[in-house]
């Protein structure tokens, strides 16, 4: 999923064989080693770092390598210029609905059973990401007095993201707040 992640800024950039040289040595040379460090008993997990469902690992390793790649490779042609919607909002509005649904098993999962702690990561996801859907759109009502249905999912994804590496930590309030 890591790797999922950071291709999201080299698709159509770079080439496929370039891309999988990349992976090659940045599994080995960051991803394993953060991995280490917060999972298996390394530094960060020995300072106490909380990483409740691979947020720090996952989404903030695989989005950190992407904006690297984006910013070695430079911006793309047409960039300004060009609007570059997706081909269909509405598919992209089913896929973040989707996306949320699906990760209630990832971060309520993370809790390895049906207990208290799956009941407050399932809570906390469903507030940070509603709230971070709604500030999203309430944004784009004030500064593009439009709000729109790509925003919408945009501000989902980043509050499902947001939420995950806290999810069975934090309160409502806290929930509230990242979402924000």
């Amino acid at each position: 999923i890591t790797v999922a992640i950071a291709s999201g800024s080299a698709i159509e950039r770079m080439k496929f064989s370039t891309w999988m040289v990349f992976v090659a040595i940045w599994t080995v040379v960051v991803y394993a080693p953060i991995a280490h460090m917060v999972w298996g008993g390394g530094y960060l997990f020995n300072a106490g770092a909380l990483d409740f469902a691979g947020g720090t690992v996952v989404h903030m390793n695989g989005g950190l390598a992407g904006l690297v790649i984006a910013v070695l490779v430079g911006k793309r042609a047409g960039y300004g210029k060009v609007a570059m919607k997706p081909m269909s909002v509405m598919l992209t509005a089913l896929g973040a609905g989707l996306l949320w649904f699906g990760w209630y098993g990832f971060n309520a999962g993370s809790a390895f059973g049906a207990n208290m702690i799956a009941g407050v990561a399932m809570l906390t996801t469903t507030i940070a990401t509603a709230v971070a859907t709604l500030t999203w759109v309430i944004v784009e009502q004030i500064v593009f007095k439009k709000p729109t249905l790509l925003g919408a999912a945009s501000g989902a994804v980043a509050g499902l993201v947001a939420i995950t590496p806290a999810a069975g930590f934090v309160s409502v309030g806290g929930a509230i707040t990242i979402g924000i």
